[in-house]
């Protein structure tokens, strides 16, 4: 029987937005939109200290979301750690990402638990707990194959790649192939825009770059773009609205995207809708599964010069850049919301 009362678990982080906030309320639009009766249901997640993630998931564990006061849930659609933890007989998780910090990021030294017997029972404990919530799902589905191999590899559990799609893919749009790179996202490390500052030193004039977002490293960032002798070449615009986004992403010459392991990467989706080639890095992760080296974009090490002369080449050859991006529009178009609600909505019984 097709569910019609729908619960979207999602985690909360209060004053952060980005990817994941993104993903829960389209998901929540498409749903509403095909006619469930749908809600988001949210538990704000703190993980510093360490201790306090799993305190986050044993309050999502308490929950039995079974029945919203006198409505029965007829389904439960978990998302990110640890909101799909939480209890219903007919649960599937959309997978944006686990808790990095218990897995790949632990096990690359960034961010994990401490090296003590009280860290490492502690990370334990994450991991059990997410092997069984996740192994309670009807259906395990998650944006990427990056992801499905983490899943694979650290917890034993086979996932199926729904990809995330755009909202209203009409939209975005290509106008011209202008000689400046565009970077779009949080300004966090692991999202590494320090490689574009480091690049564009390596990158001659008139080659210039627009960064958009707010974060952690815009300082340091400034500042770094500032010693290397290309604060006039580099722009941070920080936050800006979506019409003049999508209006940077129709002008530009080429997107810079090359996130370290990133899980799906939204950028790459709004650089091809906009017809503009990705020019990504070999360990960016996600984003891999949709730059194709030569067709789409260009992947280069993850090292200044390499990135430059790729950046290089593109603004310089706008004709070129022009085929990758609509190479790279072609591909992108068979992901559409239909298919995700149709596969997330189709649990059995």
């Amino acid at each position: 029987m097709r569910p019609r009362t729908v619960l979207v678990a999602a985690t909360h982080v209060p004053f952060q937005r980005g990817g994941a906030e993104w993903h829960t309320a389209a998901l929540l639009r498409e749903l509403l939109a095909r006619g469930f009766v749908s809600e988001v249901v949210q538990v704000p997640f703190q993980w510093t200290p360490r201790e306090e993630a799993l305190r986050s998931a044993l309050a999502w564990r308490m929950l039995d979301l079974s029945r919203a006061g006198p409505v029965d849930v007829d389904l439960l659609i978990g998302t990110r750690f640890p909101s799909y933890v939480a209890r219903h007989p007919r649960k599937v998780v959309w997978l944006f990402h686990q808790f990095r910090q218990a897995y790949d990021l632990h096990e690359a030294g960034i961010d994990g638990f401490e090296d003590t017997p009280e860290g490492r029972s502690l990370r334990e404990r994450v991991v059990e707990l997410d092997t069984r919530a996740l192994g309670e799902c009807r259906r395990i589905f998650t944006t990427s194959h990056n992801n499905a191999a983490r899943l694979r590899r650290f917890n034993g559990l086979e996932a199926e790649v729904l990809r995330l799609p755009l909202q209203e893919p009409g939209r975005w749009r290509c106008e011209a192939f202008e000689p400046f790179v565009l970077s779009v996202g949080r300004l966090e490390t692991l999202k590494r825009v320090d490689l574009l500052v480091r690049a564009m030193a390596a990158l001659p004039p008139p080659g210039r770059a627009i960064v958009v977002g707010e974060g952690s490293q815009k300082e340091t960032l400034v500042a770094l773009a500032g010693r290397l002798g290309v604060r006039d070449r580099v722009e941070f615009r920080g936050w800006t609205d979506d019409a003049e986004v999508k209006s940077l992403y129709a002008r530009c010459g080429c997107v810079f995207y090359a996130p370290w392991d990133e899980d799906y990467g939204l950028v790459t989706l709004e650089a091809f809708h906009s017809g503009k080639p990705v020019v990504t890095t070999t360990d960016a992760g996600g984003p891999l599964e949709f730059v194709r080296d030569g067709e789409t974009g260009l992947v280069a090490a993850p090292e200044p010069e390499a990135v430059a002369a790729a950046l290089g080449r593109l603004l310089a050859r706008p004709a070129e850049a022009r085929e990758m991006g609509a190479a790279g529009r072609a591909s992108v178009q068979g992901i559409s919301w239909d298919t995700v609600i149709a596969a997330l909505t189709g649990v059995d019984g």
